[in-house]
């Protein structure tokens, strides 16, 4: 760091008893006090260089001179003072900015003397100070002590312009610390030098400053427009992970000052509150510019610190954006308050899953736009066509990219969806509209999803059979796999119905696997066999399932599809009918002591084409039989 030295006598100030004195053979002729310190000093010196001291002497014949609130303090003062007489003083980046306060308040201008304190400062500030990098940002660092003096000076500003046209400059360029350029050289060596020099090489060197001088240090780099905005994300969350960990480290501390009446505590909140809603400002537009891991680790501090809903929000969209990057455990959020008794936000999610389909369904058309008049569209091929092609293939490519992105977050919703699956607190209806929120076909299977419902079933075991069949009803018993069927239809947690979908389209597969091959019927598990026979189906009877690809459904409010038991001859149909049948009669029952009316599921289940009167009589008639016995 650069420093220069003014004066060449040696130092002779010292203290006797609550006095600083000078030592001279002339005798002392007046007082100075500052921020309760006496100094006992001589007229000529001072006064022939301070021209407020001039006055003050003129106006006051007292010979004890107060300055009160004297910048600086009596550091600052006594440099002044030692200037006056000549002595010796060192002025570097440290203590330049209290110099030049404590002279501006002397007023040690050029009006009193020629090569004044304030002009030697001057010159050292602007030709040395400001063109070194960690000059200016240890300068800018001391302005804190002085912010209404150095805004009024311009030394804030000067400092930010220096540091901000060294970041858009090319580093050869600048002129470094020496930790910093052996950090350089020693990086050119284990990497070539461009992509040394292409980092954000400034990043760590700011994120030393606090968050107001931050803050507009980033706004003048941002608004040079040289670079990049990955550089600039990078920066944030530099600066970020330097400030933030004491944060999450603590947060149990954080999270009770609602209940502290400590000033200390508020205090503390309200300056980290500051600190992370200054970073999402400076957050660039540009997709991709941070990654979605540390958006979500924002958006879990925003929810720690009671941040401002707009944050909040602001976080939220720009997660749905890059919504596909993200893993489970950057979703698993805090609450917002620590007395929740949830384990995570879930509206949160909920909001993000919202915005990303907002997004998807924002995206370009998969076909062109075509002239209606057809003369003068073939008259303006050429360039307009050639144009319209390239528009196609970027909106397929973007629809493409949509598809994709809507597969990826379907595994990440269900991955998170086991997570949260275990928060006994958890409502119904929150899992519910969370696996609701995935389009259809972005599940190609739903093994995933299954692990989540039997998850959140055996964690709140006291649900009704009504509130049961409501967290099955996104299931898709034809998207689940061999050993997720193996494990559903042993599952005593889900609902009858469920467990007959699932042995049915087992069924089917298997009687389709013999039309594939050359009537060889492939094996069933034994476990499967065994269910099958329980529900007096004939497992090496292949021809009993009559299985439909045409989906029909029930009632709105139902939701549960019955496509597959459509063959009035078939043995297993007629089964599956009496099994669902008699789901449904409990169910009319169970709605007929509420209040009379008969479930809408069961009225769609008697329409389904068939025998439904003899089935449902001969099943009533073996049931009452059963009951009486019982």
């Amino acid at each position: 760091m650069k420093f220069m030295k003014l004066g060449s006598r040696p130092d002779t100030f010292y203290t006797s008893e609550d006095l600083r004195c000078v030592s001279s053979e002339v005798s002392s002729d007046f007082t100075i006090e500052v921020s309760g310190s006496r100094y006992l000093l001589h007229k000529f010196p001072l006064l022939s260089k301070c021209l407020r001291l001039q006055r003050m002497c003129s106006e006051s014949p007292e010979s004890i001179i107060q300055l009160p609130e004297f910048p600086g303090g009596v550091e600052a003062f006594e440099l002044c003072a030692k200037f006056c007489y000549g002595i010796t003083i060192t002025i570097s980046a440290y203590n330049i900015v209290a110099a030049r306060c404590a002279a501006e308040y002397l007023q040690m201008s050029e009006e009193v003397e020629k090569g004044n304190l304030v002009y030697k400062l001057e010159v050292f500030l602007n030709s040395c100070i400001l063109n070194g990098w960690r000059d200016s940002i240890v300068t800018l660092q001391t302005t804190k002590a002085f912010p209404l003096w150095s805004e009024d000076l311009a030394i804030t500003s000067r400092c930010i312009e220096a540091i901000a046209s060294k970041v858009l400059s090319h580093p050869s360029k600048v002129s470094l610390s020496h930790s910093h350029s052996r950090r350089v050289r020693d990086d050119d060596m284990s990497s070539n030098r461009a992509a040394a020099l292409s980092r954000g090489w400034w990043a760590e060197d700011i994120a030393e400053l606090g968050i107001d001088l931050y803050w507009r240090a980033m706004i003048a780099i941002k608004s040079g427009g040289k670079v990049k905005a990955s550089l600039i994300g990078d920066a944030l969350r530099v600066y970020a992970s330097k400030w933030l960990p004491t944060l999450q480290r603590n947060k149990k501390l954080v999270g009770k000052k609602a209940d502290s009446d400590s000033d200390s505590d508020t205090d503390t909140s309200s300056k980290n509150r500051l600190l992370l809603e200054s970073i999402i400002s400076l957050l660039p537009a540009e997709k991709g510019a941070v990654s979605c891991s540390f958006l979500l680790k924002l958006l879990k501090a925003a929810n720690i610190l009671n941040a401002s809903t707009s944050s909040k929000m602001e976080l939220a969209r720009r997660v749905a954006l890059q919504l596909e990057e993200a893993t489970v455990s950057d979703l698993l959020i805090p609450p917002m308050s620590y007395k929740s008794e949830m384990l995570y936000d879930v509206d949160i999610v909920a909001t993000i899953l919202e915005q990303f389909m907002v997004q998807g369904q924002a995206s370009p058309p998969t076909s062109p736009i075509r002239g209606k008049k057809g003369m003068m569209d073939r008259r303006r091929r050429s360039r307009s066509a050639e144009n319209i092609d390239l528009e196609f293939q970027e909106s397929r490519r973007s629809s493409s990219a949509s598809h994709s992105s809507k597969l990826k977050v379907a595994k990440l919703v269900d991955g998170y969806l086991q997570q949260i699956a275990r928060d006994v607190n958890l409502p119904l209806s929150k899992f519910v509209t969370l696996a609701e929120s995935v389009p259809e076909f972005s599940r190609l299977d739903h093994d995933d999803l299954y692990r989540a419902i039997d998850i959140y079933l055996k964690a709140h075991k006291n649900l009704n059979k009504s509130e049961r069949k409501r967290v099955c009803r996104v299931l898709d018993c034809k998207k689940l796999s061999m050993e997720a069927c193996m494990q559903a239809a042993q599952n005593e947690m889900l609902p009858l119905r469920v467990v007959v979908q699932v042995l049915f389209y087992e069924q089917a597969r298997a009687a389709a696997a013999t039309n594939n091959g050359e009537g060889k019927m492939t094996e069933l598990p034994s476990n499967i066999k065994a269910l099958l026979a329980a529900h007096n189906i004939d497992p090496s009877n292949p021809n009993a399932a009559a299985f439909s690809t045409t989906t029909s459904m029930a009632a709105p409010d139902d939701q549960w599809s019955v496509s597959g038991l459509k063959s009035p001859k078939s043995k297993l149909s007629g089964t599956l009918r009496s099994k669902l049948a008699e789901d449904e009669e409990v169910d009319e029952r169970f709605m007929n002591q509420d209040g009379g009316r008969t479930p809408s599921r069961f009225k769609a289940f008697c329409a389904i084409p068939g025998r439904p009167k003899k089935m449902f009589s001969k099943f009533l008639s073996i049931n009452r039989n059963s009951n009486v016995k019982n």
